[in-house]
């Protein structure tokens, strides 16, 4: 269950996807993630499929469970989390990369469906946790998984990705206007200079 920062986030999240007529809002099983999706559909003029998805749930973080940060930090583990995830595996829970694996294979799947029902640039929304979509991040930017931490995915932030397009990750920790998205995502090559940002419908 969210707090009230949480709900506020995923109520805003909601509010500025509104303008963006999304085909689907997959969302990990876990109940804030649910919670942020139905603020997503609730906002959506259409009936979006919303398909719960295993695959993109939070790493099994096992016994690190639930401890806090400052606890974590004391672990011999801990450094090799923050220098090489790919060889981490939590103490009686999942590695990084078979977290990493399941989530992307999960993200490209979804993506040729939706695709292949709704034709190319089709616009829908995943929801999911900090590390399931660092990871999906890092992929789409064919960055090794070792060096995801060096991405940031705060609560209610929008990243966008393109399958099928050579310049795959479109935007990342977006917090502005989303209606540019209304007529779905098309191919581009990157801007010289770093652009102007996109530009709102």
């Amino acid at each position: 269950m969210q707090d009230q920062i949480g709900r506020d986030q995923a109520a805003l999240t909601g509010d500025r996807l509104a303008a963006v007529p999304v085909v689907g809002v997959v969302s990990s099983a876990l109940e804030r993630c649910r919670e942020t999706a139905q603020f997503i559909l609730d906002r959506q003029a259409g009936s979006p499929d919303a398909p719960i998805e295993l695959d993109r749930t939070e790493c099994d973080y096992g016994e690190w469970q639930d401890r806090a940060i400052s606890d974590l930090a004391t672990e011999d583990l801990w450094p090799v989390v923050q220098s090489q995830p790919s060889a981490v595996v939590f103490p009686c829970g999942e590695s990084l990369a078979a977290m990493q694996g399941r989530s992307v294979a999960a993200i490209r799947r979804h993506d040729a469906a939706f695709e292949t029902e709704h034709g190319s640039g089709a616009v829908w929304a995943a929801v999911s946790h900090g590390d399931v979509m660092k990871s999906i991040l890092a992929d789409a930017l064919d960055m090794h998984l070792d060096l995801f931490q060096r991405i940031n995915v705060g609560p209610g932030s929008v990243s966008i990705v393109g399958y099928g397009v050579s310049q795959r990750l479109r935007d990342q920790h977006d917090v502005g206007d989303l209606s540019w998205l209304s007529n779905g995502i098309r191919p581009a090559d990157a801007p010289v200079g770093g652009g102007s940002g996109q530009q709102a419908s």
